[in-house]
């Protein structure tokens, strides 16, 4: 059994074009996702618990390291 030239192209072709919906739909997922992040609402901060410094970040504590 032989594979001619015309159906590697057509083969060639058709994975192409099917990268090219997944790539399409990919997107639209995407936007979708965002646009539904963007609508929901997220609540305030949780209050800092009593004791705990002002800023408890990594760079607080390594205010004398060598950079």
């Amino acid at each position: 059994m032989e594979v001619s030239s015309v159906e590697t192209v057509v083969l060639i072709a058709v994975i192409i074009f099917m990268i090219g919906i997944g790539m399409r739909w990919i997107h639209l997922l995407n936007a979708q996702h965002d646009a539904r992040i963007e609508a929901y609402r997220f609540s305030d901060p949780l209050p800092r618990p009593p004791g705990l410094p002002d800023d408890t970040g990594r760079r607080a504590h390594h205010t004398g390291a060598d950079r």
